[in-house]
């Protein structure tokens, strides 16, 4: 009776405690680890737990920098060209590589 107790007891707090996980990059990373972990000394286990540390880490900075590039635009493509120069002859100037 009190196995069954705490089995339902364990049940629902697993059901009521669980809220939404963003696990990206988790399972990609869990399976690789998984499988890294069990061919090195079946440790599959802790490879996949390893794995999915790694591979949310890795989504996570993949996410920042894809919010980092699209929110700075680059200034170099949205400078003006330069006007030539021209001289006092009312010619223009030859070109000069300014970089």
């Amino acid at each position: 009776m009190k196995l069954a107790l705490a089995t339902a007891v364990t049940a629902a707090c697993l059901v009521l405690g669980s809220g939404v996980a963003e696990a990206k990059g988790c399972i990609k990373g869990a399976a690789v680890g998984g499988v890294a972990g069990h061919v090195a000394g079946h440790h599959g286990v802790l490879g996949a737990a390893a794995g999915c540390a790694i591979g949310h880490h890795q989504a996570n900075k993949a996410d920042r920098k894809a919010a980092t590039s699209t929110a700075q635009p680059r200034s170099a493509t949205t400078q003006a060209p330069a006007e030539p120069a021209t001289t006092q002859s009312g010619m223009t100037a030859p070109a000069t590589n300014t970089r």
